[in-house]
């Protein structure tokens, strides 16, 4: 399985740091990860993971400029793409189909291919516009996947906050995470 990944600079790269780490240990699964410049930035601001060590959890590391990378072509078969975190700037390019950089195209590949697209928007309040590019998305069969906490599973850390909240994005392409609590009714 061929998945790409995209990190945008919207908050919570720690949430893209642990779900390419998960991707790492599973043998059926190679990541092209793409990373736009302010992703680099958030990274160092809110992590102590040093860049070198996110890219080495990929299989395939592509320049956020590089349209003509072999990921934003359709000719290119991949399973999907995961995108997390999402920034509003980035969800709105999507949604208009505007393929400014390599995340963007990538995404606008998926949708056009009917391949599966995850996007993990990051921003609070959300105002109407953030709300239309998102039901404008959904409608058309992208999946709105934002970082909510679930408390029904009692986190006790916020490791295990992070965890459940990558299970549901690895649920999509069903991929197994046994290091998050499920619902048992």
């Amino acid at each position: 399985m061929e998945l790409v990944i995209g990190v945008t600079g919207a908050t919570g790269a720690i949430y893209a740091v642990r779900l390419l780490e998960v991707l790492k240990k599973n043998q059926d699964v190679r990541v092209h990860l793409i990373m736009s410049d302010w992703a680099k930035t958030n990274l160092e601001i809110e992590t102590e993971y040093p860049l070198d060590y996110v890219k080495c959890l990929a299989d395939e590391v592509h320049d956020y400029k590089n349209l003509a990378a072999k990921i934003s072509s359709g000719s290119f078969i991949t399973e999907g793409m995961i995108i997390v975190p999402c920034s509003m700037k980035t969800l709105s390019s999507i949604s208009n189909g505007y393929c400014e950089n390599l995340i963007s195209r990538s995404a606008d590949v998926m949708i056009k291919e009917g391949r599966k697209l995850v996007l993990c928007p990051r921003e609070t309040p959300l105002n109407s516009i953030h709300l239309e590019n998102m039901l404008k998305l959904a409608r058309i069969g992208v999946k709105i996947i934002p970082p909510m906490p679930a408390f029904y599973n009692r986190p006790e850390s916020l490791d295990d906050i992070i965890n459940h909240f990558v299970m549901k994005i690895l649920d999509q392409f069903d991929i197994k995470f046994d290091k998050a609590k499920r619902w048992n009714g």
